[in-house]
């Protein structure tokens, strides 16, 4: 064959077909997500068994959870800054199984105190996790697929925790919430090492990642690690950083509720009992799931029919927790409980169709600092988290009636969507504050 020949029938082969393991970073993102939540919730539904083992107040219960949180909120930028600095791979493999030991131990504690420092430290390994799947995110995903593989992830997280209910009603049954707490903390360790050994921080240098995909992925520059310092003055002289941490700030306050009081609230303000109380609690979690989806699926077309990503996001944001409070008030008025948990389930929805949008837009902000960024931003949110459960449970021991503490998360759900309206949620950060 002449060489002519040869490079004609060099050119009529097909290129080949673009791999597609950019997806399994998904389906890892996804398991994490569920076991981060099933986790984390798992104590709101032991609650009443843990407190009375201990002997535990309510208002003591309450600092529990917000000990979670507090730690959970001071760790987040160190594990974002850390994903930015050596990767997703190193960090999340240390902080997975950092947090499955202390799920574990969370079986063995003997008083309030115990219980106090182990779900601190607990919630110290759970902060980086959203952080650095957002680092991954940036550098294995093209920025068409992000809002909607955000949606996914957090409809997941959603649903693990709005199963963890019944999981630990079903465990229950069977073992003591000790032994139970121990189960779970297996869970973690499995995925990290699984995870330790698949993933790459850049694609480029994964075997299952073939040319034709990597041609469609990010800039490389986007999944590289140890760059230049973070620029800390731009980070606090940027409105939106401030703000995008406010809007966070205010929804974490509000939906920690599902998480820690739900229950409660559940089983002592609208008379139902255990098990009804571990199927119902698991609703706004499941609807936040479904909102979390629809706004993944939404916002693509909001840009198109609002004319700009700006309005598509910030609308959303805005409107859902505008929304929200509405929706909580509400509650506050009906007296039927089943339609009422509905309407508070409701809440959750209309809760969770900001949450994509917040993430993507720390992805498009933040650039390189992508991880950073999420951290301050969960930050600023667990803040808010931290304060809720306590807040709440001193209003309900002082007035007997959770009226006012829906009254006061409904306002703060107001605040957050004005919050939204400040935002801008596309232009990177070093174009919108020049050092």
């Amino acid at each position: 064959m002449s060489d002519p020949d040869r490079a004609s029938a060099a050119l009529a082969v097909p290129p080949a077909a673009p791999t597609r393991a950019r997806y399994w970073v998904v389906v890892f993102a996804v398991l994490l997500a569920v076991i981060l939540y099933v986790d984390r919730i798992a104590i709101s539904q032991a609650a009443p068994q843990i407190a009375g083992d201990l002997g535990l107040s309510v208002s003591q219960m309450g600092w529990v959870f917000s000990a979670f949180t507090l730690a959970y909120a001071l760790f987040e930028i160190p594990g974002g800054y850390l994903g930015d600095r050596i990767g997703p791979r190193r960090v999340l493999l240390r902080i997975v199984v950092w947090w499955s030991f202390f799920t574990a131990a969370t079986g063995w504690v003997w008083s309030w105190s115990s219980l106090l420092v182990t779900r601190f430290l607990f919630g110290a390994g759970e902060a980086g996790c959203f952080p650095n799947l957002t680092k991954a995110f940036n550098g294995w995903l093209p920025p068409v697929e992000r809002s909607r593989v955000q949606g996914i992830m957090w409809m997941s997280a959603r649903w693990g925790g709005a199963a963890t209910p019944l999981l630990v009603y079903a465990c229950l049954h069977y073992m003591n919430w000790r032994t139970a707490f121990m189960l779970f903390g297996l869970l973690g360790v499995v995925w990290a090492v699984v995870f330790h050994w698949w993933y790459r921080d850049n694609p480029r240098e994964h075997p299952a990642v073939n040319a034709a995909e990597a041609a469609q992925l990010p800039p490389a520059e986007d999944s590289t690690t140890g760059h230049d310092a973070v620029p800390w003055s731009r980070f606090l002289r940027s409105r939106t950083v401030w703000c995008l941490g406010g809007q966070y700030a205010a929804l974490s306050y509000a939906w920690y509720f599902f998480i820690t009081w739900f229950p409660t609230y559940l089983l002592k303000e609208r008379g139902f009992d255990v098990k009804q109380s571990a199927l119902l609690a698991g609703l706004p979690l499941a609807l936040g799931g479904f909102g979390s989806l629809a706004a993944g699926w939404l916002q693509p077309r909001l840009a198109q029919w609002l004319g700009g990503v700006r309005r598509a996001r910030c609308g959303l944001g805005a409107g859902g927790m505008a929304a929200a409070a509405v929706l909580l008030v509400a509650s506050t008025f009906i007296a039927n409980p089943y339609v009422a948990v509905m309407v508070i389930a409701l809440v959750s929805f209309c809760n969770d169709l900001t949450i994509p949008g917040a993430w993507t837009t720390c992805m498009d902000v933040g650039g390189r600092w992508v991880g950073t960024l999420g951290g301050a931003m969960n930050m600023m949110g667990n803040l808010g988290g931290f304060l809720s459960p306590i807040v709440i449970g001193y209003i309900v021991q002082r007035t007997n009636n959770w009226t006012l503490a829906f009254h006061v998360t409904a306002a703060v759900y107001l605040l957050g969507a004005v919050f939204w309206l400040m935002i801008d949620p596309v232009t990177p950060l070093e174009q919108q504050v020049k050092d």
